[in-house]
Protein backbone atom coordinates (compact mmCIF):
# COMPACT_ATOMS: atom_id res chain seq x y z
CA UNK A 1 0.00 0.00 0.00
CA UNK A 2 1.29 3.54 -0.83
CA UNK A 3 2.31 6.05 1.72
CA UNK A 4 -0.55 8.57 0.45
CA UNK A 5 -3.03 5.43 0.71
CA UNK A 6 -1.70 5.18 4.28
CA UNK A 7 -2.08 8.25 5.41
CA UNK A 8 -5.59 8.50 3.68
CA UNK A 9 -6.69 5.85 6.05
CA UNK A 10 -4.94 7.17 8.87
CA UNK A 11 -6.93 10.22 8.62
CA UNK A 12 -10.19 8.54 8.63
CA UNK A 13 -9.32 6.90 11.16
CA UNK A 14 -8.55 10.01 13.44
CA UNK A 15 -11.37 11.40 12.50
CA UNK A 16 -13.51 8.67 13.41
CA UNK A 17 -11.64 8.45 16.72
CA UNK A 18 -12.21 12.12 17.57
CA UNK A 19 -16.38 11.40 16.84
CA UNK A 20 -15.91 8.51 19.84
CA UNK A 21 -14.14 10.59 21.84
CA UNK A 22 -16.58 13.27 21.81
CA UNK A 23 -19.35 11.29 22.52
CA UNK A 24 -17.62 9.50 25.60
CA UNK A 25 -17.04 13.23 27.26
CA UNK A 26 -20.50 13.71 27.59
CA UNK A 27 -20.20 13.41 31.56
CA UNK A 28 -17.43 15.57 31.74
CA UNK A 29 -16.98 19.73 32.19
CA UNK A 30 -15.85 21.96 29.28
CA UNK A 31 -12.20 22.15 30.65
CA UNK A 32 -12.13 18.18 30.94
CA UNK A 33 -13.64 17.74 27.85
CA UNK A 34 -11.24 20.19 26.10
CA UNK A 35 -8.46 18.75 27.34
CA UNK A 36 -9.28 14.99 26.52
CA UNK A 37 -10.17 15.72 23.15
CA UNK A 38 -7.00 18.03 22.52
CA UNK A 39 -5.25 15.24 24.23
CA UNK A 40 -6.24 12.75 22.26
CA UNK A 41 -6.45 14.30 18.42
CA UNK A 42 -2.71 14.73 19.18
CA UNK A 43 -1.80 11.47 19.73
CA UNK A 44 -3.94 10.43 16.94
CA UNK A 45 -2.47 12.66 14.64
CA UNK A 46 1.01 11.72 15.97
CA UNK A 47 0.37 8.37 14.61
CA UNK A 48 -1.08 9.50 11.21
CA UNK A 49 2.17 11.00 10.52
CA UNK A 50 3.88 7.97 11.39
CA UNK A 51 4.40 4.36 13.07
CA UNK A 52 6.41 5.07 16.04
CA UNK A 53 5.76 5.66 19.52
CA UNK A 54 8.10 8.97 19.33
CA UNK A 55 5.48 10.18 16.21
CA UNK A 56 2.27 9.32 18.66
CA UNK A 57 3.97 10.90 21.72
CA UNK A 58 4.85 14.40 20.07
CA UNK A 59 1.36 14.62 18.34
CA UNK A 60 -0.46 13.82 22.09
CA UNK A 61 1.70 16.62 23.47
CA UNK A 62 0.56 19.35 20.70
CA UNK A 63 -3.23 17.85 21.53
CA UNK A 64 -2.76 18.98 24.67
CA UNK A 65 -1.43 22.61 24.67
CA UNK A 66 -4.82 23.88 25.38
CA UNK A 67 -4.75 23.08 29.09
CA UNK A 68 -2.56 24.19 31.96
CA UNK A 69 0.29 22.53 33.86
CA UNK A 70 0.41 21.90 37.67
CA UNK A 71 4.33 23.30 38.27
CA UNK A 72 6.45 22.68 41.22
CA UNK A 73 5.84 26.05 42.18
CA UNK A 74 1.66 26.10 41.27
CA UNK A 75 1.49 23.18 44.38
CA UNK A 76 3.76 25.93 46.62
CA UNK A 77 1.74 28.59 45.98
CA UNK A 78 -1.27 26.60 46.80
CA UNK A 79 0.19 25.80 50.16
CA UNK A 80 1.07 29.26 50.80
CA UNK A 81 -2.30 30.33 50.00
CA UNK A 82 -3.98 27.56 51.76
CA UNK A 83 -1.69 28.77 54.88
CA UNK A 84 -2.37 32.40 54.41
CA UNK A 85 -6.52 31.88 54.31
CA UNK A 86 -6.82 29.20 57.04
CA UNK A 87 -9.76 29.79 59.13
CA UNK A 88 -11.04 32.64 56.63
CA UNK A 89 -13.21 30.59 55.04
CA UNK A 90 -11.93 31.12 51.42
CA UNK A 91 -11.88 27.83 49.64
CA UNK A 92 -8.16 26.67 47.89
CA UNK A 93 -8.28 24.30 45.64
CA UNK A 94 -6.56 22.81 42.26
CA UNK A 95 -9.48 22.65 39.45
CA UNK A 96 -9.63 19.79 37.32
CA UNK A 97 -7.82 21.41 34.33
CA UNK A 98 -4.70 22.66 36.64
CA UNK A 99 -6.18 25.58 37.74
CA UNK A 100 -5.60 27.37 41.39
CA UNK A 101 -8.71 28.68 42.93
CA UNK A 102 -9.97 30.78 45.43
CA UNK A 103 -13.00 30.88 46.18
CA UNK A 104 -13.35 34.21 48.57
CA UNK A 105 -17.05 34.65 50.15
CA UNK A 106 -18.36 38.25 50.67
CA UNK A 107 -17.82 38.41 54.98
CA UNK A 108 -13.96 39.29 54.18
CA UNK A 109 -13.99 40.37 51.09
CA UNK A 110 -16.86 43.33 49.92
CA UNK A 111 -20.10 44.52 51.94
CA UNK A 112 -23.35 44.64 50.40
CA UNK A 113 -24.07 46.28 47.55
CA UNK A 114 -19.88 47.96 47.43
CA UNK A 115 -17.25 47.16 45.09
CA UNK A 116 -14.39 48.29 47.67
CA UNK A 117 -12.31 45.67 49.19
CA UNK A 118 -12.65 45.27 52.85
CA UNK A 119 -9.46 45.49 55.19
CA UNK A 120 -9.66 41.41 55.86
CA UNK A 121 -8.98 40.61 52.27
CA UNK A 122 -5.83 42.47 52.18
CA UNK A 123 -3.36 39.98 53.31
CA UNK A 124 -4.91 37.35 51.31
CA UNK A 125 -4.04 39.27 48.03
CA UNK A 126 -1.05 40.32 49.46
CA UNK A 127 0.02 36.67 49.41
CA UNK A 128 -1.32 35.39 46.45
CA UNK A 129 0.46 38.49 44.46
CA UNK A 130 3.66 37.64 46.12
CA UNK A 131 6.47 36.35 43.95
CA UNK A 132 4.37 36.17 40.99
CA UNK A 133 6.47 38.41 38.92
CA UNK A 134 9.23 35.55 38.82
CA UNK A 135 6.42 32.96 37.48
CA UNK A 136 5.90 35.13 33.95
CA UNK A 137 4.06 31.43 32.39
CA UNK A 138 1.32 32.18 34.94
CA UNK A 139 -2.11 33.92 34.12
CA UNK A 140 -4.80 35.36 36.93
CA UNK A 141 -8.33 35.62 35.47
CA UNK A 142 -10.79 36.93 38.70
CA UNK A 143 -14.65 36.64 38.50
CA UNK A 144 -17.43 38.58 40.49
CA UNK A 145 -20.95 37.19 41.78
CA UNK A 146 -23.63 38.65 43.24
CA UNK A 147 -26.39 36.73 45.22
CA UNK A 148 -30.23 37.47 43.60
CA UNK A 149 -31.25 40.32 45.70
CA UNK A 150 -31.81 43.34 43.50
CA UNK A 151 -31.77 43.72 39.53
CA UNK A 152 -29.60 42.53 36.82
CA UNK A 153 -29.13 46.45 35.54
CA UNK A 154 -27.37 46.50 39.63
CA UNK A 155 -25.81 42.93 40.03
CA UNK A 156 -23.98 42.58 36.60
CA UNK A 157 -22.08 45.88 36.68
CA UNK A 158 -21.60 45.00 40.67
CA UNK A 159 -19.91 41.78 39.97
CA UNK A 160 -17.55 43.40 37.34
CA UNK A 161 -16.53 46.22 39.69
CA UNK A 162 -15.64 43.81 42.45
CA UNK A 163 -13.60 41.88 40.22
CA UNK A 164 -12.09 45.19 38.49
CA UNK A 165 -11.01 45.97 42.44
CA UNK A 166 -9.09 42.66 43.16
CA UNK A 167 -7.59 43.17 39.86
CA UNK A 168 -6.48 46.72 40.94
CA UNK A 169 -5.21 45.85 44.26
CA UNK A 170 -2.60 43.02 42.48
CA UNK A 171 -1.58 45.29 39.88
CA UNK A 172 -0.75 47.88 42.64
CA UNK A 173 1.64 45.23 44.12
CA UNK A 174 3.73 44.39 41.07
CA UNK A 175 1.11 41.89 39.51
CA UNK A 176 0.92 42.99 35.53
CA UNK A 177 -2.05 44.27 34.18
CA UNK A 178 -1.94 42.04 30.82
CA UNK A 179 -1.62 39.53 33.01
CA UNK A 180 -5.21 39.75 34.33
CA UNK A 181 -9.05 38.94 33.10
CA UNK A 182 -11.66 39.92 34.82
CA UNK A 183 -14.95 39.06 34.49
CA UNK A 184 -18.85 39.46 36.32
CA UNK A 185 -21.39 37.05 36.35
CA UNK A 186 -23.92 38.61 38.34
CA UNK A 187 -26.26 36.31 39.55
CA UNK A 188 -26.13 33.93 36.93
CA UNK A 189 -23.99 31.20 38.78
CA UNK A 190 -25.25 30.68 42.12
CA UNK A 191 -23.47 27.91 44.39
CA UNK A 192 -25.95 28.12 47.08
CA UNK A 193 -29.59 28.64 47.75
CA UNK A 194 -31.02 32.21 47.12
CA UNK A 195 -34.28 32.22 49.26
CA UNK A 196 -32.21 32.24 52.55
CA UNK A 197 -29.98 34.63 54.56
CA UNK A 198 -26.61 32.25 54.39
CA UNK A 199 -27.19 31.11 50.88
CA UNK A 200 -26.70 34.53 49.50
CA UNK A 201 -23.97 35.18 52.03
CA UNK A 202 -22.48 31.88 50.02
CA UNK A 203 -23.21 33.34 46.54
CA UNK A 204 -21.84 37.22 47.11
CA UNK A 205 -18.54 36.61 46.49
CA UNK A 206 -15.21 36.51 43.87
CA UNK A 207 -12.93 33.85 42.50
CA UNK A 208 -9.46 34.04 41.86
CA UNK A 209 -8.13 31.80 39.37
CA UNK A 210 -4.14 31.29 38.85
CA UNK A 211 -2.88 28.98 35.94
CA UNK A 212 0.47 28.08 34.60
CA UNK A 213 1.25 27.38 30.89
CA UNK A 214 4.19 25.81 29.95
CA UNK A 215 6.68 27.14 28.20
CA UNK A 216 6.23 25.83 24.83
CA UNK A 217 2.64 27.10 24.22
CA UNK A 218 3.98 30.77 25.29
Amino acid sequence: MTHLALLSRSLVFTLSAVAVLASGCADMSDAQRSAAIGAGVGALAGAAVGDSKGAAAVGAGVGALGGYVWSTQMAKKKAAMEQATAGTGVAVTQTADNQLKLNIPSDISFDTGRADIKPNLHPILDQFAQGLSGQPLTEVRIVGHTDSTGSEAVNNPLSINRAASARDYLVARGVESRRILIDGRGEREPIADNSTDAGRAKNRRIEIFLAERSAVQK
